[in-house]
């Protein structure tokens, strides 16, 4: 029996968008960013329908461990780094590429007498048989705060961490380096070239592979352009500057999510409609009632007027969104009838527009 409500993924869709990205970024390696569960998408899914890229990111350690637990081999990169010694062993045994960003994460490293003293050059398979040995060599990567001011080190203390870290025996030189960007969805802000100039001041003449744009650095500045490029949300489809849709940029959305109608009815005028009776009827009114909420994911916040599709035709959200139920003006469908089926975002409605309905971002949506 299908769910009341469900989504539907495309995974054409997404190998599309990378095409779209490696089209924009042809010389450079990609860092697919499934943290947050693949954006909700499922992040072993979106794994296995990426395993040709060169790398993944995901922000904590248990989800680069889940990874490999289930097999996948590609590099991966974690964008929180490590916060104490159990995370630091996971990270050591599953072979995860840590985000080093704090001092105290350096002492971790240096406090780590068995890391430090181990012969690098004279290492033995591991008796687990799982290719992750303790004491090989780790990629790291060395995060530059430019002005995102959240994780990483300060261009005044970088080349003290830079040091610090090179002198760790088991770090594989040369290191990786990056920094975030805080406003590169604004295309006239400036403050994106002030953060790409910082960095290429703060390392110039260090060696190691620079990464610096994430989706909207790779489709609105090419500056920022370098050995690696880190796409997120817009391998899902969904753009990353607010005044545009994925669409629009020639990316397909990944993610549709449906349900189907469960009750029509006649409202005569003066009737008001949900919590609170928000909203009233001005005229007699063809009432359709969802099947999804907001435990569903649905956005408890979304307008009046929010499209939605019954049929494949739009109609209005009316009334407050309740926890499993949506009710909607059918206007002149008056043939529609309860098991219909609605769609609340996906082809033909993207769900940027949903998003801006509710006052929101589409990645609270999609996660």
């Amino acid at each position: 029996m299908t769910p009341a409500a469900y989504a539907v993924l495309d995974l054409d869709a997404v190998r599309h968008n990378l095409s779209i990205v490696r089209s924009l970024a042809p010389d450079a390696k990609i860092m697919a960013v499934i943290k947050a569960n693949g954006y909700g998408h499922g992040m072993l899914r979106m794994a296995q329908a990426l395993q040709e890229i060169d790398a993944f990111a995901v922000a904590r350690v248990d989800e680069g461990v889940r990874l490999r637990k289930a097999g996948i081999t590609n590099r991966i990169a974690v964008l929180e780094g490590f916060s104490c010694v159990e995370e630091l062993a996971d990270v050591l045994h599953y072979q995860l590429e840590p985000v080093v960003h704090t001092f105290t994460q350096l002492e971790m490293l240096e406090a780590d007498t068995k890391l430090n003293a181990v012969d690098v050059n004279n290492l033995k398979p591991s008796p687990e048989g799982e290719g992750w040995v303790r004491g090989n060599k780790r990629s790291v990567w060395l995060k530059i705060d430019t002005g995102m001011n959240r994780l990483g080190f300060k261009p005044i203390d970088f080349k003290a961490a830079h040091q610090r870290l090179s002198q760790c025996s088991v770090i594989k030189q040369p290191i990786n380096l990056m920094t975030h960007f805080a406003n590169a969805d604004d295309i006239n802000d400036a403050k994106t070239l002030t953060q790409i100039k910082l960095f290429n001041e703060t390392v110039a003449g260090i060696p190691g592979e620079r990464s610096l744009a994430n989706s909207a650095g790779i489709l609105g500045w090419h500056d920022s352009l370098n050995d690696w490029v880190r796409p997120g949300v817009m391998l899902y489809g969904i753009s990353p500057f607010p005044d545009s849709t994925g669409g629009q940029l020639g990316l397909k959305p990944v993610m549709e999510l449906h349900s189907h109608l469960i009750a029509v009815k006649q409202l005569e005028a003066g009737d008001t409609v949900g919590y609170g009776g928000s909203w009233l009827c001005e005229k007699p009114t063809t009432l359709g009632v969802v099947a999804i909420g907001y435990g569903d994911g649905y956005p408890r916040y979304a307008k009046t007027g929010t499209p939605v599709l019954v049929n494949g035709l739009r109609v209005p959200l009316i009334g407050r969104v309740s926890m499993d139920m949506i009710t909607v003006d059918l206007g002149v469908q008056i043939k529609a009838k309860p098991g219909d089926p609605v769609t609340l975002w996906g082809e033909n409605l993207p769900v940027e527009e949903i998003a801006q309905s509710a006052d929101t971002i589409p990645y609270t949506l999609v996660c």
